[in-house]
Order: structure tokens, then sequence, then C-alpha cells
């Protein structure tokens, strides 16, 4: 687990897929959460990401029990603002992307550093290109 960047009074964003895995169980994603609780660091999931993993079913149960747990980020004007902004800057398709880029959108607005786990990477890493930011500084996108 050495080199992975969760560092006090940062921020460790959830997106679908790394809530899902977390929920699950998934040895990867609970070494991250336990890294990010152990250096006091924000646990937190966009408010859109619950549109991709809650379904009202006995399922939810588990999800919800997770959520218990760390923070849900509204999705304010400002943030719904910078998303449609990213999708411009970056090309990406609004129908295909319009969530991840809603998610980095929340990540780059919380507080440094901040580390989001994914399922999809590459549009991720796009979305929250930062070039003119030191690499130390930047949201980093990892794969779970």
């Amino acid at each position: 687990m050495a080199g992975r960047r969760v560092a006090g009074d940062g921020t460790l964003v959830l997106d679908s897929e790394g809530l899902s895995k977390l929920v699950s169980g998934d040895a990867r994603a609970r070494s991250y959460l336990e890294i990010a609780r152990g250096r006091r660091a924000r646990v937190v999931v966009s408010a859109i990401t619950l549109t991709e993993v809650l379904r009202g079913g006995a399922g939810d149960v588990l999800v919800h029990r997770v959520l218990s747990r760390i923070a849900i980020v509204p999705v304010s004007a400002e943030i719904a603002r910078a998303a449609g902004e990213l999708l411009g800057a970056t090309g990406l398709s609004g129908h295909r992307c319009a969530i991840d880029a809603v998610v980095a959108a929340t990540a780059l607005d919380l507080a440094r550093p901040v580390v989001i786990l994914t399922s999809d990477p590459d549009d991720l890493n796009q979305l929250v290109d930062e070039p003119e930011r030191p690499k130390h500084e930047r949201v980093v996108v990892r794969h779970v």
C-alpha cells in the first residue's frame, strides 16, 4: 500500500464502483478506506453517486450501512456548472460521462490531497487534469 496518497486533512472520494467495492468488502477498497481513516482524511461520495448504487431493494441495506459512516456531498449549482464545463473542456460525452463529471467537479472542490476510487480511471483522469497545479496537489485517480 506504499505510495497511496490519502493524507490528513485530505479527502477520499468514492465513485459508484468505489462505493460498491467497499460495500462488497473488496480488500483493495477497504485498504484505501483504512489508510484514509488512519490519516484522518474525509471519506465522501457525491450525492449523484447514490443514483447509480441504490435500487430500493434489500441490497440497499449494506449500501446504507456504509453511507452512514461517510459524508454525502450535495450537488450544488456550482458543482453542476463546473461539471458541464469539464465536459466541454475535455470533449467527453455528456450522456456517457455526466455522472463522472459531477464526481470530478466535486473532487476538484474538496480539501487536498484528494484520491478518487473508481473503475473508470481514464475518463476521470481527463476530467480532473490540472497541469498547472504542482503534481503533489493534483487529484489522484486510482482504479479499484
